[in-house]
């Protein structure tokens, strides 16, 4: 049976801890080695199954991988050929279409099958395949993708959406096109920042990184060279609630200050503060935990929305932290139309929620958790599960952690280096039986 996670709750967590490589800049970057000549040595990259899964795509189009350290990987993508990519493996990443891309720019070709990943919503290819057919694609959709273009050619491109892996698919073909293209409306979020950077150590001429509008110069050789993977910046806010919530002192060493802004605006709304000293982000024991109403004492409002306002990918986790904190606060969850449907989990432990709409909750804190048995419904809601698992009095049974696993690199081990008390049960037991 599949392993859960077994918590013992109501504990301050305190020491230091150094997040993780950021997963959704190592995914394009694997995928980015398809367009190198020659061996590529990434650093920083976490050992988590969305990123084995990656591995295992490039393997089986005929790249060699290794792991040469704990989170060191060499790829050599040489030897690659345009086969049919495995659907079973397609299946479980989303980010399995982040080939798209560079294989068209590689080989000319490429049939994709749908992807998969979290159920969160509808999640739209269309912007993908838009943008690549600028470039010079033909594309045909059936039970699979089908994309060709021999000779690619640079392009003035509108992104009709600023989809996060949209752009580097359509930044990773750019830089193979001949010409100059114009990447407009584009995403540039972190890891898609870093996935620039990596094709500029390449190189690649890319300018405008940090931006909306990127442009590139195609059609330069790209050598192969070493690459260390930023933080990840998801972990360092999953790490700033896991503090929040269980009341504890918490040092988050080796952080990158400029990704934090918009998140750290939106825990000081709910009376969380951390302090930046360098690549030291600290948070105190006894934060205020006030929610802090708009002028006139409005409802505040904490609403996410595509770089740099507060992440998507966060909101799962600022909800167990609101329900913590004095006050009241409306989540407006704009990007998936399924991301709050695991609010009732957390209802079932005591939280105070009301679920307006599929976008929207009010959440009255603070509340008192207690522990239950639950399920990780997806990456992040699973690690919000986790977090309100250590801040509720009692135990706790995570099933599903599978998903937390996806995106949080040996998550157990490294909370209880900070005193968490979880304990990872290989088999699922009885749902009647919560952790002792």
């Amino acid at each position: 049976m599949p392993p859960s996670f077994s918590v013992t709750g109501g504990r301050p967590l305190k020491g230091t801890i150094r997040p993780a490589g950021n997963k959704n800049a190592a995914l394009p970057i694997l995928a980015a080695t398809l367009l190198a000549d020659g061996p590529c040595a990434i650093d920083n990259v976490p050992h988590i199954r969305d990123v084995e899964t990656m591995l295992a795509l490039l393997e089986h189009l005929g790249a060699e991988v290794q792991w040469t350290g704990a989170n060191s990987v060499a790829v050599n993508t040489a030897r690659a050929e345009p086969r049919e990519l495995d659907p079973e493996l397609c299946a479980r990443i989303r980010a399995s279409i982040l080939l798209a891309g560079p294989m068209l720019a590689r080989f000319g070709r490429v049939s994709l099958p749908p992807p998969g990943g979290d159920v969160i919503g509808r999640r739209r290819v269309d912007t993908h395949f838009l943008a690549l057919e600028r470039l010079g694609a033909d594309v045909t959709v059936g039970a699979a993708y089908r994309l060709e273009g021999k000779h690619l050619v640079g392009a003035d491109i509108f992104l009709d959406e600023p989809s996060v892996t949209a752009t580097e698919n359509a930044l990773m073909a750019a830089v193979a096109a001949r010409g100059t293209t114009t990447l407009r409306n584009a995403a540039c979020e972190p890891h898609v920042q870093d996935l620039a950077r990596f094709l500029g150590v390449l190189g690649a001429r890319i300018t405008g990184i940090g931006t909306n509008t990127l442009i590139i110069e195609g059609g330069a050789p790209l050598t192969a060279a070493p690459f260390t993977i930023g933080p990840d910046h998801i972990e360092v806010g999953s790490f700033i609630g896991l503090a929040a919530v269980t009341n504890g002192a918490i040092t988050i060493d080796g952080v990158r200050g400029d990704d934090l802004r918009a998140i750290l605006f939106g825990f000081e709304r709910v009376g969380v503060r951390p302090r930046l000293d360098g690549a030291q982000l600290i948070v105190d024991a006894g934060q205020e935990r006030r929610i802090r109403p708009d002028l006139g004492g409005h409802v505040p409002k904490l609403e996410d929305g595509p770089w740099p306002a507060f992440p998507a990918d966060l909101m799962s986790i600022a909800i167990v932290v609101a329900s913590q904190c004095d006050g009241l606060l409306l989540v407006f969850e704009k990007l998936f139309e399924s991301r709050l449907f695991f609010v009732d989990k957390l209802i079932g432990m005591g939280a105070r929620i009301v679920l307006c709409d599929p976008h929207r909750a009010v959440i009255a804190g603070p509340s008192a958790l207690r522990g239950g048995v639950v399920e990780s419904p997806d990456i992040r809601a699973g690690m919000a599960m986790l977090l309100a698992a250590l801040a509720a009095q009692g135990d706790s049974l995570i099933h599903n952690i599978g998903q937390i696993e996806r995106g949080y690199e040996r998550i157990d081990e490294r909370l209880r280096a900070l005193g968490a008390h979880i304990e990872r049960l290989e088999g699922r037991p009885d749902s009647r039986t919560a952790a002792r």
